[in-house]
């Protein structure tokens, strides 16, 4: 009986040995895909860093963009209130002709005979004017023939 007892002993000295071959291998697994784990956290820290990098550069540019826009909001504001301005005046500027050539009418309207005048005399002037200045081309060219 003690054979029995032996073989027993034995039995289970193997049964224990497999059984920490197989918990080695399955901890030798454990511990290469822990190392694979280890090494993809390390890779996703390195992305989570450079996408962390490129965000804050864009979130300044983005940033900038902005105060851009509104900077040149805050001038084109300016601008259209300065071409509302420019569209007053025009429409001042236009009464005050519409106004000057209502009086003009008015005292053409009122002093057309004195008007018609000015013109008569305006023409026979023009008309003196230009035949002095025909006699005195005439007599300067007389006289530079005399001359020669």
């Amino acid at each position: 009986m003690i054979w029995i007892l032996y073989i027993s002993a034995l039995i289970v000295a193997v049964a224990f040995a497999v059984l920490v071959i197989f918990i080695v291998q399955t901890l030798k697994s454990l511990r290469i895909t822990l190392d694979n784990v280890a090494t993809t956290v390390d890779s996703l820290e390195k992305q989570l860093n450079g996408i962390t990098v490129e965000t804050t550069e864009l979130l300044h540019k983005t940033n900038k963009l902005a105060e851009d826009i509104q900077e040149k909001s805050l001038a084109l504001n300016s601008v259209v209130d300065r071409v509302k301005d420019v569209g007053n005046s025009l429409g001042t500027l236009n009464q005050s002709f519409r106004n000057i050539s209502n009086q003009v009418v008015a005292g053409s309207e009122r002093y057309s005979e004195q008007v018609e005048k000015a013109v008569e005399w305006t023409g026979a002037l023009m008309r003196i004017w230009q035949q002095w200045k025909v006699k005195k081309k005439a007599t300067d060219q007389y006289i530079g023939v005399e001359e020669k």
